[in-house]
């Protein structure tokens, strides 16, 4: 037996059990081994034109004996001699293909892609096999050589016979023990889902000896009775698709591909959206193929959600889900990124570093929001089912960056405008503002209907302004971060947008005020102090303040806040797991002095009846709060209260 020519049992073992995290992607390296020795031949014959070589020659296969428990993956690649076995899979970190690559740089151009560059794809093999065994015959050569070794000490190289030129690896997998069972890789369905996962997109063809069924020929005697009759039987397949449908010319690929693409490698059961793709050449080449989904999936905001894109080298898959491509605004976006410049790690599993990777998410970030905004322009209805859809997370996007990402976003929001009737973007909001408008108003609720029959929203339609009416948990942690909107299409410098404040029709002093109404509102706050000071003494700390109303037209009173915390924020966040110890708002009674209501109250006040105060104080609140969609202290109470005025 002869010895590994390195620190063997040390550095094998670090080749078995750290370099690689997840075994079933021995297949991944033996089949990438394979294409790289078919790739050799291919661009020999290329430079020697007394090689002649037939299409039906550039394949690989594999096969697996269930009763030997043996998975042989074999290629009618360029082969290699004893010296070449030895010197290849002897020296553990030697990369043939790797000096070949560079040996070759400048004549192989795009005709051949080597894939293997450390030269320890090859010992993943005994993560899953007790023993392993190489048989291989050089091209032109008439010998044919043995390497075999158990992955511990050594290995052995002797005489052998193979017809024709190529490679075979011969697996011995290891016994089933406890938890760990190896039966899943001696099987047809097992190899071939590992070969459409991790290889479908290398250039030459894995083929597989599958199982079919046919149905028998009808015998000529047969009756009107007679049931059809099936076989099964064996045959030689190609299981990998070979090129990637990212790397074909788009006029090449019809409509009805991509999508069926899109739902088989990403398991929707819907057409995208929308398809589009990026082709980058330079210092860094790549091609990716990217969907924005017809629909949400229903996990899309649990947290067991992952984002990323499928990221591939050299068509070979090196993760399922690069999270890093992806910013977490744009999660739902599904797709595959494929380059061979990327520098991976020596397990190919995760990258070296990630330069490349912030790079190539620029650009995808970028793009995605350019289809985006076209979807936006060109397809509304589209647009708005996308938005339904996926608009919580871009106005999150805005929130959790502290506004940071406003410029980018905030032009893809859409709200159901009150006047208009309709879903409309801020800058359609801002076309439509009458001269003299000061602030872009909103207000946050539950649901249109409810927010449309607010006083105070038709307050601010009557003034002829617009009102956003905001549905979304996260509209109004989105807006107070956003704080202020200018219009998207203008510049910089000098040509800088208006900026107009983003205002909740329920919260501060809205300015729609005339002066005349102000200084009115002022004198009668200032002639019913005492009435006002019983009121606040009345709802105690349930508010902060009780003051005259100059946005209320129809009804009696209306509850406002008067800090940072919304009464819709105060809503959210006491529904949160933690809800008890969310922020309360600064409530604010506000009442409309021009209400027969208003006129009751003073009447109590003046006759003394301070109960009665009290009484009315609280069913004003009450009702305040049920208007705003806010739960009641004490329905009961309430209950007996409305009662009381009615008995």
């Amino acid at each position: 037996m002869r010895k590994f020519k390195t620190e063997s049992k040390k550095l094998l073992d670090l080749m078995i059990n750290s370099i690689y995290t997840n075994r079933e992607i021995f297949l991944r390296e033996l089949i990438s081994n394979a294409s790289d020795a078919v790739d050799k031949l291919y661009f020999k014959s290329l430079t020697d034109k007394d090689i002649q070589l037939g299409k039906d020659e550039l394949a690989i296969r594999v096969s697996f004996d269930k009763d030997a428990r043996t998975v042989t993956v074999s290629d009618s690649g360029i082969g290699m001699t004893k010296d070449e076995l030895d010197r290849n899979l002897g020296t553990i970190a030697h990369s043939d293909s790797l000096a070949f690559k560079m040996d070759n740089a400048e004549a192989q151009g795009e005709d051949v892609d080597i894939i293997g560059q450390f030269g320890v794809g090859f010992y993943s093999a005994f993560m899953v096999a007790k023993s392993v065994r190489v048989v291989s015959r050089a091209y032109g050569s008439d010998e044919a050589w043995a390497w075999e070794s158990d992955g511990v000490e050594g290995y052995t190289v002797e005489a052998a016979e193979r017809d024709g030129h190529g490679t075979d690896v011969i697996l011995t997998l290891k016994d089933n023990a406890g938890d760990e069972s190896y039966d899943t890789f001696l099987s047809e369905f097992g190899l071939k889902s590992l070969i459409k996962r991790y290889s479908n997109y290398v250039r030459y063809p894995v083929q597989m000896e599958v199982s079919k069924t046919r149905e028998k020929p009808r015998p000529e005697d047969a009756d009107d009775d007679y049931a059809p009759e099936y076989e099964s039987y064996t045959e030689l397949d190609t299981i990998n698709s070979m090129i990637p449908i990212w790397k074909r010319s788009k006029s090449e690929v019809t409509e009805e591909e991509y999508h069926e693409f899109y739902k088989t490698d990403f398991h929707d059961f819907a057409d995208p959206a929308r398809t589009f793709g990026i082709h980058a050449e330079g210092a860094l080449s790549y091609d990716a193929l990217l969907f924005i989904p017809g629909r949400a999936p229903y996990d899309l905001y649990s947290k067991d959600f992952k984002k990323g894109l499928a990221l591939y080298s050299s068509n070979v898959l090196i993760m399922e889900k690069c999270e890093e491509l992806l910013p977490d605004h744009y999660n739902f976006v599904r797709g595959v990124v494929d380059s061979q410049d990327l520098t991976l790690n020596i397990s190919r599993e995760t990258l070296q570093h990630n330069s490349q990777l912030r790079a190539i998410a620029k650009k995808v970030e970028k793009k995605v929001t350019s289809e985006l905004k076209k979807m936006r322009d060109n397809d509304r209805e589209e647009y708005e089912r996308f938005f339904e859809n996926f608009g919580r997370g871009l106005e999150y996007g805005i929130y959790s960056s502290y506004g940071m990402l406003k410029d980018e976003l905030a032009e893809l929001l859409l709200f159901y405008s009150a006047k208009q009737e309709k879903l409309v973007t801020l800058d359609e909001y801002l076309a439509a503002m009458p001269e003299g408008q000061k602030a872009i108003y909103y207000a946050a609720g539950e649901s249109i209907e409810r927010l449309a029959k607010m006083p105070i929203v038709k307050t601010v339609l009557a003034k002829g302004y617009d009102v956003l009416l905001c549905t979304r948990d996260v509209d109004e942690f989105c807006f107070q971060s956003m704080m202020t909107y200018g219009a998207a299409a203008a510049g910089d410098g000098e040509d800088a947008p208006e900026q107009f404040e983003l205002k909740n029709v329920a919260s501060g002093d809205l300015d729609l005020a005339s002066e005349e109404e102000k200084k009115e509102a002022e004198e009668t706050a200032k002639e019913n102090e005492g009435l006002f000071a019983a009121l606040k003494e009345a709802l105690g700390d349930a508010v902060t303040d009780v003051t005259v109303s100059s946005r209320l037209t129809d009804a009696p009173a209306c509850i406002t806040a008067a800090g940072p915390i919304s009464l819709e924020m105060e809503r959210i966040m006491a529904q949160m797991p933690d809800g008890g110890d969310a922020p309360k708002s600064e409530r604010v009674l506000e009442l409309n002095a021009k209400h027969p209501v208003f006129d009751v109250l003073r009447a109590a006040q003046e006759a003394g009846d301070a109960d009665k105060v009290k009484l009315y104080a609280e069913l004003l609140y009450n009702q305040a709060l049920l208007v705003e969609g806010m739960p009641i202290e004490d329905p009961v109470a309430y209950a007996n209260a409305v009662t009381k005025l009615m008995a």
